[in-house]
């Protein structure tokens, strides 16, 4: 199945109204050398932190682990909450008329298996250190994270 088209809306005036909401999760996943793994999205060619919404019939946690696993080929297990991301100004708007307003909870997670792998959801994976993510063409929000990431404190409400 090829990738679904959609446009991101950050804080755009005159974006569309959202009529959706789904439980998404993301993880940022350290290596044994702190660089973080990311994808590029086939979507839009962005870089991004594995991801994606909850299925019925799983946990939230086994919905981040599936996803990770999925998008990249690594097995993680997740250690913390980074934070809960939720802004009704960032929208995504799809194909099918679908316009659903972001909700995702991020969460830290350790490599325990796999191996790197790309995804039909994805053109390259890869692992960045915190210097070389400003090079990258990345979304605000996922920048965000991390840097919610790096800062290592209580889970934060966005």
């Amino acid at each position: 199945m090829g990738a679904v088209g959609r446009i991101d809306y950050y804080h755009v005036s005159g974006a569309p109204k959202a009529n959706s909401l789904v439980v998404g999760g993301c993880a940022v996943v350290p290596d044994a050398a702190g660089r973080i793994l990311l994808q590029r999205r086939a979507d839009n060619g962005q870089w991004a932190l594995p991801g994606g919404g909850m299925d019925l019939g799983e946990t939230f946690g086994d919905s981040v682990v599936r996803e990770v696993r999925e998008e990249t080929g690594f097995e993680v297990t997740i250690k913390r909450i980074v934070g809960v991301y939720s802004d009704p100004g960032h929208v995504f708007a799809y194909d099918s008329g679908e316009i659903r307003q972001q909700f995702s909870i991020c969460c830290a997670c350790a490599i325990v298996g796999g191996e790197l792998a790309v995804s039909a959801e994805s053109t390259a994976v890869d692992f960045f250190t915190p210097d070389e993510l400003a090079a990258l063409h990345m979304h605000p929000t996922h920048r965000l994270r991390i840097a919610d990431y790096l800062a290592d404190k209580q889970p934060v409400l966005r």
